[in-house]
């Protein structure tokens, strides 16, 4: 496959009307619970099941359509998407998912950032030892926001997600149902089932995360990735048929990805002086968040502007913020994200040595391209 052609601008989210953001007051309004916004104008149901399908990006799904008839069936009949928050990675865009805030507004500004406790570098998925969801994400999520309403509330994860930093921070409130093995979709199934009939009305989250595993492994153009989308569309299709009529189905994703050669990175310090004037160094391959010394932030931007040309957004914290990348940023949240923010427009990534782990990498996703942050929305 050719190597994509940049995006000439990024694809800002239109927050409130078509983003990750706005499924949960969409789907409170469904459910008949007054005082929600409703962007998406779904089809009124007293049970709901939110498939996320991690790393299931529209123009991923669009390109492999053979290898998931049920998924693409809804995609061609339908026709809609989202789009994630920006950067487009799993931990803003569960946490907009779940709270139903933009990511200016809950503060779990990327894969990684300026840890608001020590002042460090937080990773939102590996979390810190001893530091409290409450203390990064107090707000109220969705999920605590509608208990009010008495609607049913499950959450069926990965036993090890129990209890963990994201995991609070974006979907709080709602019961834990532990998965010690999720290659077991019988009894996924089963128990997503199960959780959509408890009560008078019901929501239950189900996160699916092999495709984007295989995809950051192999590429999401391999043959690897192509299998696992067929296990994907195998389990959406079983589990539809699974659920009773009443109970609606929403699918999605929480980015897209694109494949990154290695000929095609840059290796931030191997660039003589890129990384000058640099205290901490954040976010993933596709995009980084930069943070710098004081009276330094111009600098910086330039120095990596320089360097990468054509093949980056690079701004600053300030005009990512007035271009509305972030949505509406509460103040005290704004230091979270770093002053220079550097998002790939082709195929490039900026790797750092200072996470190794990160060259193990082929597809990856972060950056503001359209196949990153396009998101497909399916209701079975």
């Amino acid at each position: 496959m050719a190597e994509p052609e940049p995006n000439e601008q990024p694809c800002v989210p239109d927050y409130g009307r078509s983003t990750l953001a706005d499924v949960f007051g969409s789907v409170a309004t469904s459910l008949g619970v007054s005082g929600w916004p409703d962007a998406l104008g779904l089809p009124r149901s007293a049970r709901w099941v939110i498939l996320l399908v991690d790393g299931l990006g529209d123009a991923n799904l669009a390109a492999a359509a053979d290898c998931a008839p049920y998924l693409a069936g809804l995609r061609e009949a339908q026709g809609r998407t989202l789009t994630s928050g920006a950067p487009s990675t799993t931990a803003t865009s569960i946490t907009s998912l779940g709270t139903g805030l933009t990511p200016g507004e809950h503060g779990i500004v990327g894969y990684s950032f300026r840890n608001p406790v020590s002042g460090g570098v937080l990773n939102a998925l590996s979390w810190q030892r001893g530091l409290s969801a409450l203390d990064v994400q107090p707000r109220l999520t969705g999920f605590e926001r509608l208990a009010r309403s008495g609607v049913d509330l499950t959450n069926v994860a990965l036993a090890r997600f129990a209890g963990t930093g994201l995991t609070e921070c974006a979907l709080r409130g709602a019961r834990f149902v532990p998965v010690p093995d999720e290659g077991d979709h019988a009894s996924r199934i089963g128990w997503v089932a199960d959780a959509a009939a408890s009560g008078d009305a019901s929501l239950v989250y189900f996160y699916e995360r092999e495709l984007d595993h295989t995809g950051h492994g192999e590429g999401w153009q391999s043959s690897a990735w192509r299998h696992a989308l067929r296990r994907v569309d195998t389990l959406a299709r079983r589990l539809r048929e699974a659920l009773p009529d009443d109970v609606a189905l929403l699918v999605t994703g929480d980015h897209g990805m694109v494949d990154c050669p290695r000929d095609r990175w840059v290796v931030a310090e191997d660039v003589p002086g890129l990384l000058d004037d640099v205290t901490l160094f954040a976010g993933e391959g596709r995009f980084r968040q930069v943070y710098a010394e004081p009276g330094h932030v111009v600098g910086v931007a330039r120095r990596w502007s320089s360097v990468l040309g054509e093949r980056a957004w690079v701004v600053t914290r300030d005009e990512a913020i007035d271009a509305g990348w972030f949505g509406p940023v509460q103040p005290r949240l704004a230091s979270r994200i770093g002053d220079v923010l550097v998002g790939v427009r082709d195929d490039t990534a900026v790797m750092t040595r200072r996470q190794p782990n990160e060259f193990g990498l082929v597809g990856m996703h972060g950056s503001l391209t359209d196949a990153e942050m396009r998101v497909p929305l399916l209701v079975g």
